[in-house]
């Protein structure tokens, strides 16, 4: 695995990278050699967060944790990602397809079955036109965080969605 480890208001040390390298390590049984595990350290204020991304075969396995100290947020960052893809690794197995950047012991290993997705309800609605801003008001009042609508401008199904810091985002198909 290739570990590509920048700092936003920290230095990175010697010993923040062999930590992240020695825990993050640790996943690189089930990724091939060229897997690149992006990593980012940030301080703000009394918060030491890490962002870690990395890109599988058309998706992407991200996890940000935040704590008061960097190595406790290192450690749960692991954590996480381990039951994403644990979580990953039933899709594939469930789907029969192909495992792209994983090791073929990882999508053979017979680990955690039970973590199988499950869709408990589904909603029908109609879609009525409308902007985005109007779809973001729409999505407020109804006190969620993404919300299905019609572009009134486009005549295309786009997504509106909350961000952290009370900022929206919209998704638009590609064509």
């Amino acid at each position: 695995m290739k570990f590509i480890i920048i700092g936003r208001n920290i230095d990175v040390t010697e010993g923040l990278k062999s930590a992240v390298q020695e825990k993050l390590g640790k996943l690189e049984r089930y990724f091939t050699p060229e897997t690149e595990i992006h990593v980012t350290l940030s301080v703000e204020k009394d918060r030491q967060k890490i962002e870690v991304t990395i890109p599988v075969k058309g998706n992407i396995i991200r996890s940000e944790q935040v704590s008061s100290d960097m190595y406790v947020s290192i450690d749960l960052v692991e954590e996480v990602i381990e039951r994403q893809l644990r979580k990953y690794k039933t899709k594939i197995v469930n789907q029969q397809q192909a495992g792209g950047n994983f090791q073929k012991e990882f999508v053979e290993d017979e680990f955690l079955e039970d973590e199988e997705v499950k869709i408990i309800r589904t909603k029908k609605f109609g879609i009525k036109p409308m902007y985005p801003e109007d779809a973001c008001v729409q999505m407020e009042l109804l006190g969620h965080n993404f919300y299905v609508f019609r572009n009134a401008e486009t005549d295309e199904v786009n997504v509106v969605y909350k961000r952290k810091g009370n900022t929206y985002g919209l998704i638009e198909p590609e064509c």
